[in-house]
């Protein structure tokens, strides 16, 4: 498995932005929660520090490198993995052989020698992969199951790191891993949402702190949508017509019929009830229509105020 680095050279805008692979992040936040529990993902409340996986200026490079190895296996709880970490001259920025174990490869591009403090960062990315191997949990296809790590590594404590060394000026730029710098802010968001994080203090890279805000603000648009109480006017005022339309003809349900996997539908039971994605883990909660109550999300168990 490698971790993908973005090309430094002149061409600035050769990285990806926005939210072009956010349905795969959703599906990825809600297939940790049922493969972990949320038992076993609230384990994960502290995030790494930039202390553990700082260089000091005169650590020998390869006790250092075996030093953050260790600190990304204990954050992932991987007691008994051995991380043998080397350098060579590649394409990508990290490969992981994976294996039955206790013993796992990993090989960094050599260009991690003279730029030490992306090392936390690559090393983070194939921890993970090691970490998702043992639990039996992937995404079909390399892509996706590369986002499927990248959003593993963030929700569970060490993608600040991905992020943070995504890096621009007028004639270069540096990304890590395969998700977008606003994606990793979005999956960062809403782990700061579970835990009461704030992962802002934590940038070097002013560049990841804006990306961060950007995904910040889609995290927190998730929680106000309707039916949720938070949900702003407008939103408001279309779901009450969706609503109304809804109770009038319950047979024409589930609507509105454009209604997508994140959006909240209608469906035709007695009473009628309506569906919609939980901001926490994004499973959709069934919930009757009859006003203002509290939702539990069978998955994350979070409470949710709504008004139905």
């Amino acid at each position: 498995m490698t971790a993908q680095d973005a090309p430094t050279g002149p061409a600035a805008d050769a990285v990806e932005r926005g939210f072009p692979h956010l349905a795969t992040v959703r599906a990825a936040v809600t297939a940790l929660y049922k493969r972990l529990s949320p038992d076993t993902v609230r384990q994960f409340d502290v995030s790494v520090s930039p202390a553990d996986v700082a260089f000091s200026d005169d650590e020998d490079l390869y006790t250092g490198v075996q030093r953050v190895a260790r600190v990304m296996v204990q954050q992932f709880r991987l007691p008994d993995a051995r991380m043998i970490v080397s350098f060579r001259e590649m394409e990508h920025a990290a490969h992981v052989e994976l294996a039955a174990g206790p013993e796992y490869f990993i090989e960094l591009n050599a260009r991690f020698k003279h730029h030490r403090r992306d090392i936390g960062a690559a090393l983070a990315h194939e921890v993970m992969h090691v970490y998702l191997h043992r639990l039996g949990l992937a995404f079909h296809g390399t892509r996706d199951n590369e986002i499927l790590t990248d959003t593993a590594t963030t929700y569970l404590g060490a993608g600040w790191l991905l992020l943070d060394a995504f890096r621009q000026d007028q004639v270069s730029s540096q990304k890590l891993g395969y998700l977008t710098p606003e994606e990793f802010g979005y999956v960062l968001a809403k782990r700061a949402a579970v835990f009461g994080e704030g992962p802002e203090v934590w940038f070097t890279s002013p560049q990841a702190y804006e990306a961060y805000l950007k995904g910040s603000g889609l995290a927190r648009a998730d929680e106000t949508r309707p039916p949720l109480a938070a949900s702003g006017w407008a939103g408001r005022r279309r779901y009450t017509r969706d609503r109304r339309h809804a109770l009038a003809r319950p047979r024409a349900t589930p609507y509105p019929p454009d209604a997508d996997a994140y959006s909240y539908a209608f469906e035709s039971r007695s009473p009628v009830r309506v569906s919609f994605p939980c901001p926490t883990c994004q499973q959709r909660i069934r919930v009757p229509v009859r006003g203002r109550m509290k939702a539990r999300c069978g998955l994350c168990r979070s409470v949710l105020d709504c008004d139905t």
